[in-house]
C-alpha cells in the first residue's frame, strides 16, 4: 500500500514528488514510458524562471528528479496499462505488477498528434519523427521538413539548422502561432524556407523518406518537395487512454479538473498538461503538480483524521 503514487515524469510529476517528498508522503513515481515527458525532448528551454542562459531540457529533467528524490520519491521505471478507481484504496495494473495508493496524482502529459496522410506510419522512424532533438543529428547536410507552425515546430526548425543545410516549414496558414521571439530567430535564418498556405497530404518514400506532396488551401494546387526527413509538429493530444471509464474526460480527452487539481474521484488528482488546454508550459505544469501535492497531502491527511499543516515555504 502506498501512500501516494504520481504517474508520469514530466515537470508536473517531479514538482509533484518534490512537494509530496517534503510532507513526508514518500510518494512512488511511475516514469512512463518517456521519462521525462515533453520537457525532456526540449532542446533548450529558455523561459523557465531561474534560468537566464536558458538550459536543455534533458538537464532540468534530471535536476527536477534529483531535488525529488533528495526529498524521498521512490521512481519506478514502468508504464500503468490500467486503473480501477471505483474503489478505496485505488488499483493500477503496469508492465511490471499491480499497486495500490491512497491517493493518486495523473501527470501523463501529452503525446505529439499525427498526421494521419499516407506514408506517414509507413516511414515513422524511417525518415519520419516528431522529436528534432532526439533525431535531428542524423540529417547532415540534408534537407529536411517541419510540419507545424507553433511554438514547437519553429524552435525545432530552428534546432534543426544546426545539422541540416535546409528546412523547409510548412504552414496551413500564412503567419506563424509562434511567439515572436521564435519568429524573429527563424525569419532571420538562412537554411529556413517557408512554404505558406499548404498542408502536407502524402509522405512520399520506400524504406526511407524521399519528399513530402503538399496542397496549397487556397489553389487546390499540389506538389512535390525532396526532402530525407519530416517532423511532425501538429499539436498533441492527452495519455488518458487508460482512464477511459474511470474519470471525467473532456471531448478532447483531458481531464476534467477543478482550480485545485480535483478530478471527478475524491483522492485523485491530475497536474500538468493531461489537464491544461490552454497554455503547455512547464511553468504551469510546475504549478498545477505543486497544488496536486498539497491537495493530495490534504486528502491523505483527512483519512487518517490528521490535522493538515499549514505552510508558508
Amino acid at each position: 500500500m502506498e501512500n501516494l503514487i504520481i504517474i508520469g515524469s514530466g515537470p508536473a510529476g517531479w514538482t509533484a514528488g518534490i512537494y509530496a517528498g517534503r510532507a513526508q508522503l514518500e510518494p512512488l513515481l511511475i516514469t512512463g514510458r518517456a521519462p521525462g515527458g515533453q520537457m525532456a525532448l526540449t532542446s533548450e528551454i529558455e523561459n523557465y524562471p531561474g534560468f537566464p542562459q536558458g538550459i536543455s531540457g534533458q538537464e532540468l529533467s534530471q535536476l527536477m528528479q534529483q531535488q525529488a528524490e533528495r526529498f524521498g520519491t521512490r521512481m519506478q521505471m514502468d508504464e500503468v496499462t490500467a486503473v480501477e478507481l471505483s474503489n478505496h484504496p485505488f488499483k493500477l495494473t503496469t508492465y511490471g505488477g499491480e499497486y495500490e495508493a491512497q491517493a493518486l496524482i495523473i501527470a501523463t502529459g501529452t503525446s505529439p498528434r499525427k498526421l494521419g496522410v499516407p506514408g506517414e506510419a509507413e516511414l515513422t522512424g524511417r525518415g519520419v519523427s516528431y522529436c528534432a532533438t532526439c533525431d535531428g543529428f542524423f540529417y547532415q547536410d540534408r534537407r529536411v521538413v517541419v510540419v507545424g507552425g507553433g511554438d514547437a515546430a519553429v524552435e525545432e526548425a530552428i534546432f534543426l539548422t544546426k545539422f541540416a543545410k535546409q528546412v523547409y516549414v510548412v504552414h496551413r496558414r500564412n503567419r506563424l502561432r509562434a511567439e515572436k521571439v521564435f519568429q524573429e530567430r527563424a525569419f532571420r535564418n538562412e537554411k529556413i524556407q517557408f512554404i505558406w498556405n499548404s498542408v502536407a497530404t502524402e509522405i512520399l518514400g520506400d524504406g526511407k523518406v524521399t519528399g513530402v506532396r503538399l496542397k496549397n488551401v487556397n489553389t487546390e494546387v499540389e506538389s512535390v518537395l525532396e526532402a530525407d526527413g519530416v517532423f511532425i509538429y501538429v499539436g498533441s493530444i492527452p495519455n488518458t487512454g487508460f482512464l477511459e471509464g474511470q474519470l471525467n474526460l473532456d471531448d478532447h480527452g483531458y481531464i476534467v479538473t477543478d482550480r485545485q487539481c480535483h478530478t471527478s474521484v475524491p483522492g485523485v488528482f491530475a497536474a500538468g498538461d493531461v489537464q491544461e488546454r490552454v497554455l503547455k508550459q512547464i511553468a504551469t505544469a510546475v504549478g498545477s503538480g505543486a497544488m496536486a501535492a498539497m491537495e493530495a497531502e490534504k486528502f491523505i491527511a483527512e483519512l487518517e483524521d490528521k490535522a493538515y499543516p499549514e505552510r508558508t515555504d
